[in-house]
């Protein structure tokens, strides 16, 4: 009966018209199986909706509705659910730059990396078991059809001990396009896995423990390093040197933090804790002395804190500088010998360069990044106004700036050796700027460096406030190793002399941003009074947390109660 009462219902849903415009679909819930064209009425309404009722896939029993045997065949065929992206944990991709070479490099990683070389690795003469940190020789298949796609090295890293901290496994393959197609390939067909975002390994490292902020920072930069400036800022980042350095900031913020939560919540017991050394006056004393000693000692603390901090940010950016490029403008007037490269168009009428134009150099190890601007003048072209606007605003920006002018018009005479600079230049010279004085090859007799002046300096100027200048013939390359080698002098004096690469060095605005938060807040912690040490411990909390910003850390009050708890004695 109820069999029939069940093929009746579906059989009046199957005569609704609204149900026959439907395309039959089917929807799959776990291992319960509901054809959307009439199940909606049965399953919703009738007895049979249970959880402990499962259609068996093996049985037939919507043959006595009238469904075809083809349908029933889609019903009872097993297929795999296909896995989401954050089921997936299992990431591979390739790790050396694409195109043809001897080597490339494709990284797996993840829980299922040992079944990965499992099934995409062969040796008939090792076992189903790789040995960790060691390479292999092995054949590269594909997981199907067991097709030879390449001859590899395979080296697999057992978790934790790897980059990622999870299973990871390399495949050394030949790094040709159809090799690398062919291996990426076979590792799509595996269902557990996906190829990686954009630094996801990294990431995991990251979240695995083992970089933090800087450190990820700093490989990112070693990657990207061009000069050596940068690779050895960069390594420093890298190794963590400035990871420890700042963990050891935050940790003495951190004890301030201890003593003033410990004598909040434990004042009475002040003895106990351990303290009698730096509270002396306060053991014979009321607690509210006891806890103004304390202050007095994390307002100490606070201040020796600052001081280190402010030492760090007072570094005139050179480590941003040095990541990112010493800036460093060209300027003058008209057809002084500015542009040089085939990149612009030059020629003997003033006003061709028009416009910026930058490029990156090497020049003593350090990264400059030169800007090429219009030849400044008074001008009634509307095109040209707007490059020498443009001129004066990358002067303005630059961190260094180099004035080119050209030696036969400025030098007032070849018997004085007196040097004019041109008033449209003169606005737009800072105390550090540098000369060249090109196209000396034009000067039949050039007195020697010592005997040139500059009319606006003066022989009565200091010599620490004398301008820094070469002559040379950029058209026949004579005197420009000398500019170039004084050059590198000037950026190693500048940005390098007294330069610690292992301190902690500020190399990213967020480093920056964060280290000045921390300062704003330990601030406030001194400007509180002692009365008010509750408050001010808000700010201590505040202060550590911007520090542990720059290497992702935070700070929670789980940590504050352990450190007071596993340095002193609060049984009571």
């Amino acid at each position: 009966m109820l069999r029939q009462w069940r093929a009746s219902i579906i059989q009046k849903a199957v005569k609704d018209p609204r149900i026959q415009r439907r395309q039959v679909q089917f929807r799959q819930n776990n291992s319960l199986l509901i054809p959307n064209l009439a199940s909606v009425v049965l399953h919703r309404s009738s007895p049979w909706n249970c959880r402990s009722h499962r259609l068996n896939r093996s049985s037939s029993p919507f043959d006595a509705t009238g469904y075809t045997s083809r349908t029933h065949t889609t019903l009872s065929a097993k297929s795999e659910p296909t896995l989401s992206d954050a089921q997936r944990r299992t990431i591979y991709a390739l790790s050396t730059p694409p195109g043809k070479a001897g080597i490339a490099v494709i990284r797996v990683s993840g829980p299922d990396a040992l079944d990965v070389w499992r099934r995409v690795t062969r040796n008939k003469k090792s076992g189903d078991t790789p040995n960790p940190w060691m390479l292999q020789r092995r054949h590269v298949v594909d997981p199907e059809t067991e097709e030879r796609l390449d001859d590899s090295l395979t080296v697999f890293f057992k978790g934790p001990k790897s980059f990622t901290t999870e299973d990871t496994l390399e495949l050394h393959i030949h790094s040709g396009r159809a090799v690398l197609s062919a291996v990426l390939r076979a590792l799509a067909k595996l269902p557990y896995c996906r190829p990686a975002a954009p630094g996801e390994f990294t990431r995991r490292a990251f979240e695995g423990g083992r970089l933090d902020l800087t450190q990820v920072e700093g490989l990112r930069d070693l990657i990207d390093a061009e000069t050596e400036a940068q690779r050895r800022v960069a390594v420093s980042g890298a190794e963590g040197t400035a990871r420890a350095r700042y963990a050891a900031l935050r940790s003495q913020i951190m004890e301030c933090l201890v003593f003033v939560e410990g004598f909040i919540d434990f004042g009475e017991d002040v003895d106990e804790l351990g303290q009698e050394a730096m509270i002396k006056e306060g053991r014979s004393s009321t607690g509210s002395f006891a806890i103004l000693s304390e202050a007095l000692l994390a307002h100490d603390r606070a201040l020796n804190i600052i001081n280190r901090i402010r030492s760090h940010l007072d570094d005139n950016r050179r480590g941003e500088i040095l990541r990112s490029g010493i800036k460093l403008a060209i300027f003058g007037p008209p057809n002084a010998g500015k542009t040089q490269r085939d990149a612009a168009i030059t020629s003997p009428i003033p006003g061709t360069t028009r416009d910026v134009l930058t490029l990156t150099l090497d020049i003593g190890g350090f990264p400059v990044v030169l800007s090429d601007t219009a030849g400044l003048r008074e001008t009634l072209d509307t095109v040209e106004q707007v490059g020498v606007g443009r001129a004066g605003n990358a002067v303005k920006e630059a961190d260094l700036s180099l004035c080119v002018l050209s030696l036969p018009d400025v030098l007032s005479s070849p018997d004085n050796a007196l040097v004019q600079i041109p008033d449209e230049v003169k606005g737009h010279l800072k105390p550090d700027t540098l000369f060249l004085l090109n196209k000396s090859d034009t000067i039949a007799s050039l007195p020697p460096n010592q005997s040139l002046t500059f009319m606006e300096y003066g022989d009565d100027c200091d010599n620490s406030k004398r301008p820094q200048f070469w002559t040379a013939s950029l058209r026949t390359s004579e005197g420009t190793q000398s500019f170039l080698d004084g050059l590198a002098q000037v950026l190693r004096s500048r940005y390098s002399d007294g330069f610690d690469y292992t301190s902690p060095l500020i190399t990213h605005t967020r480093h920056r941003d964060f280290l000045e938060q921390a300062v704003m807040h330990l601030e406030e912690f001194i400007a509180f009074s002692a009365s008010e040490v509750d408050i001010a411990a808000e700010s201590l909390r505040y202060a550590a947390r911007a520090i542990g910003s720059v290497s992702g850390l935070d700070v929670s009050v789980e940590e504050v109660l352990g450190g007071i708890f596993s340095s002193f004695c609060v049984g009571k």
